[in-house]
């Protein structure tokens, strides 16, 4: 499999199925975009450009920016999104659901999402990969709003983001606070949304675990391959995170779904100054201090989700983690 070069976007069968369901005819999108026609099921390529000028299309069709960007998200059908999208929706909870966001969205440039948690929040930070070409102003709002949707739909509750910024003035601010259900700020230094750090830990009622262990491996190889000049750490730790309940904790398991032999990945690996044991123990340490932080979690049972047959081994590692035990850590963090 070659890699997909970094300038070109696929655009999904669904994006125009998804259209139609609006009552908005492919043709005068392409038309006004300047693009042939897609006839085919296949997913079309396109240009950075070219991405950017089917966004202006459908802003330029539907009048109303607010309006398109709450129409498009709320009236997509979920079954129509690729397997990069629909992984998300199939996840354990909100927080699992977003990490797969922001990680397959390097699959599908030209936008760049990055999330960070502190105190009660967790924000969300939308880029452009060209700094010097960002995108239309439709194209931000429909980002940020398809990630709240994102917990909406998988969660079956009614969230609500807790703060958005945008960059362009261009929005009716009163139409997107209706849908995001919280202040708008325009003209910001950035596009960005804050939410509830709380509602990171709602299961997904959509969660599928069969699904997910078909698609995961899948989607992580075709990542592999689009960043083969890149490191492999990232990748390695986060499929050793989704593997530590009950799975093969091997260096051959890793690199079957990496679709190359052990010592090539170990190669990969000494080549980027560390190992596979010390990327496990890092995948352990970090998912540990995240499970210990949902106090609906007993310890045996984090012991049980970091892949220890026995309790008292995961306290031994911890104690040298963080030089505490597990009970200890969490009513210390608890607290602060």
């Amino acid at each position: 499999m070659t890699s997909q070069p970094l300038d070109l976007v696929k655009i999904p069968p669904g994006f125009w199925a998804g259209l139609r369901g609006m009552g908005i005819d492919p043709r005068d999108i392409a038309c006004k975009a300047r693009l042939p026609l897609p006839l085919s099921m296949e997913p079309l390529e396109v240009s950075t450009a070219q991405y950017f000028a089917i966004w202006e299309a459908y802003s330029d069709l539907v009048g109303d920016v607010s309006a398109g960007i709450v129409k498009l998200t709320t009236a997509y059908e979920t079954a129509l999104y690729p397997p990069t999208v629909l992984a998300t929706y199939h996840a354990r909870n909100y927080r699992d659901a977003l990490k797969r966001t922001v990680r397959y969205k390097q699959m599908c440039p030209p936008e760049q999402l990055s999330i960070s948690e502190e105190d009660e929040f967790c924000t969300i930070e939308l880029e452009w990969q060209d700094d010097g070409q960002p995108g239309p102003p439709v194209l931000v709002g429909i980002t940020l709003a398809n990630l709240l949707e994102l917990g909406r739909r998988g969660t079956s509750q009614a969230l609500t983001a807790a703060s958005v910024d945008l960059s362009h003035s261009l929005y009716d601010a009163q139409a997107l606070e209706a849908y995001f259900g919280c202040p708008i700020r325009v003209g910001a230094d950035g596009n960005r949304m804050r939410l509830h750090r709380r509602d990171l830990d709602r299961p997904f009622v959509s969660y599928n675990a069969e699904l997910l262990e078909i698609l995961t491996p899948v989607l992580d190889r075709s990542l592999m391959d689009k960043r083969q000049s890149g490191s492999v750490c990232e990748i390695v730790k986060w499929i050793l995170k989704r593997s530590l309940t009950g799975g093969r904790l091997d260096i051959q398991a890793v690199a079957g779904e990496l679709g190359m032999s052990g010592r090539t990945l170990q190669r990969r690996l000494t080549d980027e100054g560390t190992s596979f044991k010390t990327l496990l123990t890092q995948a352990r340490q970090e998912q540990a201090r995240e499970y210990l932080a949902d106090s609906s979690l007993e310890i045996k049972e984090v012991a049980f989700l970091l892949g220890y047959e026995d309790q008292n081994s995961f306290y031994r590692a911890f104690r040298q983690w963080e030089g505490d035990t597990p009970a200890n850590w969490r009513a210390e963090h608890k607290s602060s």
